[in-house]
């Protein structure tokens, strides 16, 4: 396994990050605590989740798998960088959802709970709060800090201006600021490429791409519908809007010999200011699978030619003006 430090600061971090999403509505807790076993004998260290994870409200389904995982021993919490998340609803009544204080708070404190630890490693604001000022997020975060509860503090589906202002309030209270960024980036969705790739190198955040593989489209699914594998609706209507970008795709991996899944993560790993894409692997086969990812080695031939398949983004302004 390969590691990197997350964004400026000196944790260190597998170059991929087991995505926990599945864990409970399409893994049975067994399997989930297989992969978690797995991804250790593999040397992944680095695990994401988040408190709505399992998507019954306020059950924080996932989070209490990953805690039983952990209450194991054998070392699995030591050995775990643990990043949650938090700012979807987990109830029905005022405060529990979103970035105030007092969301804030409790949210941190229930997914100690749920996870049967003493401190998150990484915890992360999932959403923007538009109604929440960044003073007031930064001091409920520094709180939790000074209380040993979390370490670091990372951000999810932030524009850039949003880590812009996240970090110039941090830097007007002397802390740390945002660690880290997830943000929707795969071959298909180059959007961060304009202002959050330029944001987060600037400002010394580690990029975590979710959805590497675009929900399937880029994993070789004309491979699996050929096979009889069946795909739902949005999948199909996402395949008939991109068919031509993706049969030429997978026209290239088999020119490289390679799966459709590893060279989409592959490249991710060739991009600037990534740090680790999140995979989802609903079984331990499809866990070991991603390790060739992790080999794969684009020259810039072969960079030119996925730019030609999905072109992406200058940065900005430069893609819009002059």
């Amino acid at each position: 396994m390969e590691y990197g430090h997350l964004g400026r600061t000196g944790l260190l971090v597998s170059k991929l990050c087991l995505g926990t999403m599945n864990f409970g509505p399409q893994t049975t807790e067994d399997d989930s605590f297989a992969i978690m076993d797995r991804a250790h004998d593999l040397g992944i260290n680095f695990f994401d989740t988040a408190n709505v994870y399992g998507w019954k409200k306020g059950e924080g389904i996932t989070e209490n798998i990953i805690g039983r995982w952990f209450a194991q021993g054998g070392g699995r919490r030591e050995k775990t960088v643990i990043a949650t998340k938090l700012y979807g609803s987990m109830g029905d009544w005022p405060n529990e959802e979103k970035l105030s204080a007092l969301n804030i708070r409790r949210a941190a404190e229930a997914s100690l709970r749920r996870m049967q630890t003493d401190y998150i490693d990484v915890y992360q604001a999932h959403h923007i709060d538009r109604d929440t000022p960044f003073e007031e997020f930064w001091e409920a975060m520094d709180i939790l800090k000074q209380q040993g509860k979390i370490l670091y503090v990372g951000s999810s589906n932030f524009a850039g201006w949003h880590i812009a202002k996240a970090q110039e309030s941090a830097r007007r209270r002397n802390t740390l600021g945002l660690v880290s960024e997830q943000s929707h980036y795969n071959l298909l969705v180059r959007a961060p490429e304009l202002e959050v790739i330029p944001a987060c190198e600037d400002y010394g955040l580690g990029l975590i791409p979710w959805s590497p593989l675009a929900g399937g489209l880029l994993g070789g699914i004309l491979r699996k519908i050929d096979k009889g594998r069946s795909a739902d609706d949005r999948i199909v209507a996402q395949l008939d809007k991109h068919r031509d970008k993706i049969e030429a795709y997978e026209a290239f991996c088999d020119e490289l010999g390679e799966d459709p899944a590893n060279v989409g993560l592959a490249w991710l790993l060739h991009q600037r200011a990534v740090t680790a894409p999140i995979i989802g692997p609903r079984t331990v086969e499809q866990l070991d699978g991603t390790l060739r990812a992790l080999e794969i080695k684009l020259d810039d031939k072969a960079l030119a030619r996925l730019d030609e398949i999905f072109p992406g983004f200058r940065t900005a302004p430069e893609e819009y003006a002059w």
